[in-house]
């Protein structure tokens, strides 16, 4: 079975194809990048309307099929941007109609966690999901992925850009956070704040900025800051793993190609006796692939939806879902 993928959560639009043996026949991306300032959600739903259909068409003629060779459509159906995920749930309802296919909306959260599982091997982990728009530690259990903890505020992800921006390192300031990071040398004091098993970081930002009046270097900010929130994300991944008894942890979310991010979480599992797991660059931030495959593991394990059953969930908690495709 062929199933195509259509990502719109956030700033990207992903199309993925994939068959059931979790091969990635073209996992297309186009990001949104605004002019100046964040990210406005309307201006990122104008963008996906412009390139969604021909990043639908670029996909199909990468993976070497035609559309009628399609035998499953999914979608984002959340959490994320409402304006840019009614983009996505609107092409991926509109193709399935014409094609007479059926359609299927997965959560976001949980499509990271198996295109992880596919892609990496690793069984039953312990899942560290780190993006701009989310921060929670799951876990399978009981035919439900479970959140053991998560951020009380923003996401991680979106605490670098908005630290980033402040800093006039421009927007999406994950990948130059990282590069300042490595030249810096002396850790300055933040806020560690780990709240039980959840993690709060807008005391960071404000801290950060603080350190920047007072005439600290750009380089020693974030190497400090990445020290800290990474420690702390470390620590709560840890304490999960020790709580439900798993021995492999895996990283995804667009902040898990962060190489800082990798060596702590991998130098933790090892002392525990576990092992990490992290999928290729393109497969932890968003895309397409990943909506595609958890779309095809649903489908073929009895979930069948209706086009009216598709209406998008921004607020969607990756615990409501029924893990019906596991054991």
């Amino acid at each position: 079975m062929i199933t195509l993928g259509i990502e719109g959560t956030a700033h990207t639009l992903g199309v993925g194809i994939v068959d059931s043996e979790a091969n990635v026949l073209a996992n297309v991306i186009d990001m949104f990048r605004p002019p100046q300032g964040g990210l406005h959600p309307r201006e990122a739903a104008n963008h996906h309307a412009d390139v969604v259909s021909g990043t639908i068409v670029k996909a199909v003629s990468n993976a070497g099929i035609s559309l009628k060779d399609v035998d499953l459509v999914s979608f984002s159906m959340g959490p994320g941007l409402g304006p840019c995920l009614r983009v996505a749930g609107t092409a991926a309802r509109s193709l399935a109609v014409a094609l007479g296919k059926p359609i299927v909306g997965v959560n976001h959260c949980i499509a990271h966690i198996e295109i992880g599982n596919a892609l990496t091997g690793c069984t039953d982990p312990c899942l560290l999901y780190a993006s701009g728009g989310n921060t929670q530690v799951i876990a399978y259990s009981d035919q439900r992925y479970r959140i053991f903890g998560e951020t009380q505020d923003v996401g991680v992800g979106n605490m670098l850009d908005k630290l980033g921006r402040d800093l006039g390192l421009g927007f999406y300031a994950g990948p130059t956070i990282e590069k300042l990071a490595k030249d810096g040398d002396k850790l300055l004091d933040l806020p560690y704040s780990v709240k039980g098993m959840d993690v709060s970081f807008s005391g960071i930002l404000t801290a950060a900025m603080s350190l920047k009046d007072k005439g600290c270097r750009l380089e020693d900010i974030c190497f400090s800051v990445q020290e800290t929130v990474f420690s702390m994300l470390t620590e709560v991944t840890e304490r999960a793993m020790a709580h439900i008894g798993k021995d492999e942890v895996l990283l995804g979310g667009g902040v898990a190609q962060n190489t800082r991010l990798r060596e702590m979480v991998d130098a933790m599992a090892r002392e525990r006796g576990g092992r990490s797991y992290v999928p290729d660059r393109q497969f932890c931030r968003d895309n397409g692939a990943m909506i595609a495959w958890l779309g095809n593991l649903m489908y073929n394990s009895g979930v069948r939806m209706e086009v009216d059953d598709t209406e998008v969930r921004q607020r969607f908690r990756t615990d409501e879902v029924p893990v019906t495709w596991r054991n």
